[in-house]
């Protein structure tokens, strides 16, 4: 029997999974790594911590399934994307690395957009500039840390750092560094004038060599295969940006459906065969599937916000809970109808969508609510923010979809499924599988060394689940919450930099 290992790499959370051929998951192991926060609004996280979580999930769902490591027929990694993870030309991370989360950069899209940068940049890498992407990064390092700036040899996404320390060989995988504005997307190589409009040009020798998703990155060496028990000389596919690994997952390889993740970041993508170029969408990649490009709205504002609720507002209710806190959760939000009145959540705990600046906040809090109140109003709020990209990518579809492909934590809660196909107006289909990130990247491994293309890999190995279709009465009800949830942001927009200079202390 050949299996296939997917590793996924979150902010703060480290997976392995092994699949079979027909892609049934066979086991799952998962370690936390620590989120570092040292001032308000950097999130980052030892690399060497999280090489060591790489090594030791793969060994433990080794020993959970009994898998020999001769069996292991191939694995491939995908992670976060944006972020920055450098490694030094001593041989060791040059620094901790720096999670999509992170917010220290915000001045630099700004300035960029004031002063014409972002405008001269898009026309080769067509996206908007994020405060968490590489170039915005490096743009700070180089104005507040340059010793680590002259320390760097390469310059890695998350992902491409652990298949690094994995083979040895530095990658730059292309659905990663096309969605980081290092590439230029009408020639899906490097750019020097796009390094340029930055000010970055002095780190073109620190980019990887680019590959593909597909191609065989490396294999794993004897060194690696000590610290994490797979045989030396396993093959490593080049892997992929989450958002591609569970794209693959769900079954959206063409432009008929949208798929939707609601994970530490509220990510919502579909497929077309030419970018958006007309800054209607915040972002366009390559895809994993070369002759598509990826359609891409996102913001860390989905389901992380809901992690922070349980962890800080029910830390006696985790406890008492134990693995089953969602399910009790899931029974708090069925337990109030849609049609009565919540507050209004905006999920900005990490990072925001509509401001740079932009904070979390319960509006219309009142005495009679209780913490079922509270988190059906995060349920909510998650879903709403996902229904504002969403739209934005429906302006640029030249078709309508037929569905939405929901995966990450709320594809796994009943009533927080229904709760989206409510909101967005759209059927809603889920995955049966439990690590869709880790599928993608199994289904990757499968493809890259059987012969066989992703379509086929994809439709052997990733069934679709259950489909749910909306609720004209629970939609009626939360339309004008939703339409209250933007006028919301319009009303505090102009208080937020007020805010971050009270937070800065300045």
């Amino acid at each position: 029997m050949r299996y296939y290992m997917g590793l996924d790499n979150g902010g703060t959370t480290t997976k392995a999974a092994i699949y079979d051929e027909a892609g049934r998951e066979v086991g799952v192991a998962s370690r936390e790594t620590a989120m570092l926060t040292p001032r308000p609004g950097w999130t980052e996280r030892d690399m060497e911590e999280m090489w060591r979580a790489n090594c030791g999930v793969i060994r433990d769902v080794l020993e959970k399934t009994g898998v020999a490591p001769k069996d292991v027929a191939a694995l491939a990694v995908c992670g976060h994307g944006k972020g920055l993870y450098l490694w030094g030309k001593d041989g060791r991370p040059a620094r901790n690395g720096i999670i999509s989360t992170d917010n220290r950069a915000y001045a630099y899209p700004v300035k960029w957009r004031a002063d014409g940068t972002e405008a001269r940049a898009f026309k080769l890498s067509c996206q908007h500039v994020m405060a968490c992407q590489p170039v915005a990064l490096l743009a700070w390092m180089k104005d507040n840390e340059p010793e680590v700036m002259d320390s760097i040899q390469w310059v890695f996404e998350c992902k491409d750092y652990v298949r690094f320390r994995l083979t040895g060989e530095a990658r730059a995988e292309i659905t990663d560094y096309s969605g980081a504005n290092l590439v230029n997307l009408h020639t899906r190589q490097y750019d020097d004038e796009l390094l340029d409009c930055f000010g970055l040009k002095g780190i073109r020798d620190a980019l990887p060599p680019l590959c593909n998703s597909l191609d065989i990155a490396g294999h794993v060496t004897e060194e690696a295969a000590a610290l994490c028990g797979l045989l030396p000389g396993t093959p490593v596919a080049g892997g992929m940006f989450d958002i591609d690994a569970c794209a693959i997952a769900v079954n959206v390889l063409d432009p008929r459906n949208i798929c939707m993740i609601a994970g530490t970041w509220s990510i919502n993508e579909y497929l077309r065969k030419t970018p958006v170029t007309d800054g209607r969408v915040q972002m366009n990649s390559l895809f994993a599937l070369p002759e598509y490009y990826l359609i891409e709205e996102s913001s860390p504002t989905s389901a992380g916000n809901n992690e922070w609720f349980v962890k800080t507002l029910l830390p006696e209710v985790r406890e008492a809970a134990g693995s089953g806190i969602y399910d009790t959760l899931n029974a708090w939000v069925e337990s109030i109808p849609p049609e009565e009145f919540v507050p209004i959540f905006h999920p900005f705990l990490m990072a925001s969508n509509v401001h740079p600046n932009a904070k979390g906040s319960f509006i219309g809090l009142n005495v009679s609510h209780t913490r079922a109140h509270m988190a059906r109003s995060v349920y909510e709020g998650i879903v709403y923010c996902h229904r504002w990209h969403l739209e934005k990518l429906l302006a640029t579809c030249e078709t309508p979809p037929e569905c939405v492909r929901l995966a990450g934590g709320a594809a796994k809660s009943r009533v927080w499924t229904q709760m989206f196909a409510d909101i967005l107006g759209l059927p809603v289909e889920t995955v049966d599988a439990n690590e869709t990130g880790a599928l993608g990247c199994a289904i990757a491994a499968a493809a890259a060394t059987s012969g066989e293309g992703i379509e086929a890999a994809a439709r052997r190995m990733s069934p679709v689940g259950r489909r749910v279709d909306p609720d004209p009465k629970a939609a009626r009800a939360y339309e004008p919450r939703y339409q209250l949830y933007k006028r919301l942001i319009e009303c505090l927009d102009p208080v937020w930099d007020e805010m971050q200079r009270a937070v800065e202390g300045n």
